[in-house]
């Protein structure tokens, strides 16, 4: 199919989508869900001075967890500039979500997601597929050594543990980035990410105690972590992986690579509106909550022009994925043959 050809359907669908005004910039609905939000963090921080009981703290480490991810995926959508028409007015939000409140640099993330985007599930392009304990391919599971090889080797089983990690890991390649110099925004990021590290840190242990404060870190950083990975997970993992030899137009590389999570209201709470993955591939900047109607737009023109349109459960979604790193695995759980020595004359 021809570049020309393949433009010409993207434009189509764009022009659709534009005429229902789904495009259009929603600042008041964004700030009523930052609103809501904030709210909930400042909840959790009061009850921390409430009651000393430890499982009460303990759900509510589980909660703050939660509510941090949830704030995640609201800075996602201001690196998307998807909250107002002002790009200075995003970046703001960004900072103040991303770095004060989760304690990560907006501008690293919103670098990295836009390679992402830009080239998903292209091997060697996609940041995205570029995780040493993860492979997505059997090339990258064959060329890991040491503890990386046997992380690989038992990938699928090991998934959702390392998940526990990612808050860790976040902070610490946003840390390595503000050293670097690379950050436009360094002296603010810096500023933001200090301060996160000041209430995130003190205040559980000054409502709680030294060793009660760590345990509620803890607790909320692995639910955290686990939380935000399983939502973004489904979203291209196990999906269609592209290099440099696959001719693929726009509008199919960002359809066949991506896995959308069958929408209810439920649901498309949970997920931060991630759950229509294509659609927010197709148009990044299209606010969260009309994600759902611009689906039903998506999925018709996708069928009749024969584009296969991935949408799953929630729970098929990580079988697929499991299944998927199982058997990328495999070649490296294969009984390793011996050689037998030549027989003796």
């Amino acid at each position: 199919m021809s570049a020309a050809v393949s433009n010409a359907e993207y434009v189509a669908l764009k022009k659709i989508v534009k005429q229902r005004g789904l495009l259009e910039k929603q600042p008041w609905f964004f700030i009523g869900v930052i609103a809501l939000k904030v709210g909930m963090l400042v909840a959790s921080v009061v009850l921390l001075f409430l009651t000393d009981n430890l499982w009460i703290q303990a759900l509510n480490a589980i909660f703050m967890g939660f509510v941090l991810a949830q704030l995640g995926f609201t800075s996602h959508s201001a690196c998307h500039r998807q909250i107002f028409d002002k790009v200075g007015w995003n970046d703001a939000v960004g900072i103040a979500l991303g770095n004060l409140l989760l304690g990560l640099s907006a501008e690293w993330w919103t670098g990295k997601h836009n390679a992402h985007h830009a080239h998903p599930n292209h091997d060697g392009m996609d940041p995205d597929l570029d995780v040493p304990v993860v492979a997505f391919t059997e090339e990258q599971a064959q060329s890991r050594r040491g503890i990386w090889r046997w992380m690989a080797k038992y990938q699928a089983y090991l998934f959702f543990p390392l998940l526990t990690l990612q808050g860790y890991a976040l902070r610490e390649v946003s840390i390595r980035f503000l050293l670097s110099g690379e950050s436009r925004r360094r002296g603010i990021e810096a500023l933001m990410m200090a301060l996160n590290l000041a209430w995130y840190v003190t205040l559980p242990i000054i409502a709680l105690g030294p060793w009660a404060g760590l345990g509620f870190i803890l607790i909320s950083q692995a639910f955290f972590g686990v939380y935000l990975g399983s939502v973004f997970a489904p979203n291209h993992k196990g999906m269609l992986i592209v290099d440099d030899t696959t001719k693929i137009d726009f509008l199919r590389l960002q359809v066949l690579t991506a896995r959308n999570v069958s929408g209810h209201p439920v649901t498309d709470f949970w997920y931060g509106g991630l759950n229509y993955q294509i659609e927010h591939h197709l148009f990044p900047s299209l606010p969260m909550h009309r994600l759902r109607e611009a689906s039903l737009i998506v999925k018709a023109f996708c069928a009749s022009h024969g584009i296969s349109y991935h949408e799953t459960s929630m729970l098929q979604s990580y079988r697929e994925i499991l299944g998927y790193l199982h058997d990328i695995s495999a070649p490296l759980r294969a009984p390793q043959r011996v050689p037998s020595s030549a027989p003796r004359g």
